[in-house]
């Protein structure tokens, strides 16, 4: 036999051996999927027979469901048939309701928002209306879950509101006719100065890249020769769309994000396929901690191809991708199919879901085993932890006073009440509230509730159970005290002294009540730290050029630029 044939002959009893030992393999995989839902089945016979109090079946088993689903990552998840609807508008953006924003806050049932043009709106239901009854049925005791679904129904079908209203003694019926509310992907589009365009893209639902197309166009109509771009808080969506999104800025034919998993079949790189919208306007896009999945996709993509400045903070780092698979009796499962990879080759995945301690945790990829890649100009950037900025601005960590006041809705109910005594105010980005108007809102929370325990006072409190337990307390206890006494002076002039953020907040509140959120949005322009940065970054074409260009070319044009 010659060596060729030995060759061939040895190939041919190993590939055989592998296709035995795979065949094998997949038998014992198969027995312990048969085996372990035997036992599953047989357990929860005994259950339902045995346990001492009436158990509900199908809530059991889910609980077991998604625990079992729990262990694998948060995105893994069983959608029974009743909460089809919820997940077809999450990846839809559309259902059938009045369009309103409802919480529950202290056991009442209030409007939060009612959106600009929708059935709720139109129909006259104002933010802060408490919703006493839906359609005849009582909804003091009803759950968000409870009280969404009495809202939600047909298009052109009636639903039947009674609410009271501030300012008014007698409760007020409110009939909506219920419309077909499809959720905006753009929820904004406008200008923050003279050639500097402002868009927020808040999903990545059906469509999302034709909306993104369109608020592009509409800025460049308005004279924009720079865009700032929004993505802060988005969660993510649909993949596809982050490519079509993507694929505006970037050139026709260059590869968007490619996907891999264990069905190999499923493997796929997405290219940009269309000609783009603008591959040269100057673009700066925001992002957030919060910024998630498909938003990591756009933001990964432009700074891969050096296609935008990224400002703001690290992304959140999903680089999961999830697929719907059809289960029976109408229900669905959502599993995570694959990790994605956008241009640069780097996933940035930053929890290691496969690999937990002893205990259950879960680790984050330390910077220490992140791997460098490079952009298409050279600069160099990391996986494993999100999307890191260009230009890091930090959210302002707002006061304890100003905190409180949100979390007990004070500046909600103190803007519902501006809203009833004042028909009307100036556009959104000029209202400024006065010294005057200012001291009102604080002669309104005389009375109120606002005692919180600062940092300090924690840590004041935890020195003192200290010294105490080591017998030094009487020692230092008057230099406790003095420093207790000037913690409570200070809080007592909180009110003043955060006045400029309470105050902005108060003015996004109470205009929101005339512009909707459109309205907050503008009003914010002069205050926010990520839209100022952006903005001073479209402003300097030098930087904007340096912050796309590698270290050591971006030192030689700033020095180039210096010396001129």
């Amino acid at each position: 036999m010659t060596i060729r044939k030995k060759l061939l002959a040895t190939l041919a009893l190993s590939t055989l051996g592998l296709a035995s030992f795979r065949a094998a393999s997949d038998n014992e995989r198969y027995f312990e999927i048969a085996k372990n839902l035997d036992i599953f089945a047989t357990l929860f016979k005994e259950v339902n027979t045995y346990y001492v109090d009436e158990i509900t079946p199908a809530k059991l088993v889910k609980t077991g469901i998604d625990a079992m689903l729990r262990s694998l990552d948060p995105y893994t998840n069983y959608i029974p048939e009743d909460d089809i609807e919820d997940f077809r508008t999450m990846t839809t953006g559309q259902y059938g309701g009045i369009g309103a924003s409802v919480v529950k806050r202290n056991g009442k049932t209030v409007v939060q928002s009612a959106y600009e043009g929708y059935p709720a709106q139109k129909a006259g239901l104002l933010p802060g209306d408490e919703i006493l009854d839906i359609n005849g049925v009582v909804v003091d005791k009803k759950s968000n879950a409870d009280i969404s679904k009495l809202l939600k129904g047909q298009a052109n079908s009636m639903v039947k509101l009674m609410v009271t209203r501030y300012g008014q003694d007698k409760p007020v019926q409110i009939d909506i006719t219920r419309d077909k509310i499809q959720v905006d992907n753009v929820p904004y589009t406008g200008m923050i100065s003279g050639d500097v365009g402002y868009f927020q893209l808040g999903g990545f639902t059906v469509d999302a890249g034709k909306e993104v197309r369109a608020a592009v166009n509409k800025l460049k109509e308005q004279g924009a020769k720079k865009i700032v771009f929004d993505i802060r808080d988005n969660p993510g969506g649909l993949l596809n769309e982050a490519v079509n999104i993507s694929n505006l800025f970037i050139d026709k034919g260059l590869d968007v994000v490619s996907t891999k998993g264990k069905v190999t079949e499923w493997n796929k790189t997405y290219k940009a396929l269309d000609v783009p919208l603008d591959t040269q306007i100057p673009v700066a896009i925001i992002t957030s901690s919060r910024s998630a999945s498909a938003s990591e996709i756009v933001s990964g993509v432009l700074q891969d191809y050096d296609r935008a400045v990224v400002v703001g903070e690290r992304t959140f780092g999903k680089g999961l991708v999830q697929a719907t698979r059809p289960l029976s009796y109408n229900s669905q499962l959502k599993v995570t199919t694959a990790k994605y990879y956008i241009p640069s080759g780097r996933c940035i995945q930053e929890i290691d879901y496969a690999h937990r301690g002893d205990d259950g945790t879960l680790g984050k990829f330390p910077d220490s085993l992140r791997t460098a890649f490079k952009t298409t100009a050279g600069r160099t950037v990391y996986d494993g932890g999100g999307v890191a900025p260009d230009v890091e601005v930090n959210d302002r960590e707002i006061a304890d006073i100003t905190r409180i006041l949100l979390q007990k809705s004070y500046l909600f109910d103190y803007a519902t009440r501006y809203r009833a005594e004042h028909s009307t105010i100036v556009p959104a980005r000029a209202f400024k509230l006065s010294d005057v108007d200012y001291q009102k809102f604080v002669a309104y929370l005389q009375g109120k509730n606002i005692s919180y325990s600062t940092d300090t006072e924690k840590a004041l409190a935890d020195l003192s159970k200290k010294v105490k337990e080591e017998k030094h307390y009487d020692d230092v206890k008057l230099e406790l005290e003095a420093v207790r006494k000037k913690i409570t002076v200070n809080k007592a002039n909180d009110l003043q002294r955060f006045k400029p953020e309470i105050k902005e907040l108060l003015e996004q509140e109470i205009v929101s009540r005339y512009y909707f959120e459109k309205g907050r949005t503008e009003a914010g322009f002069d205050d926010d730290p990520n839209i100022i940065a952006a903005v001073a970054v479209l402003n300097d074409p030098n930087r904007y050029a340096a912050l796309l260009k590698p270290t050591g070319q971006a030192a030689s044009a700033h020095k180039s630029a210096g010396t001129k």
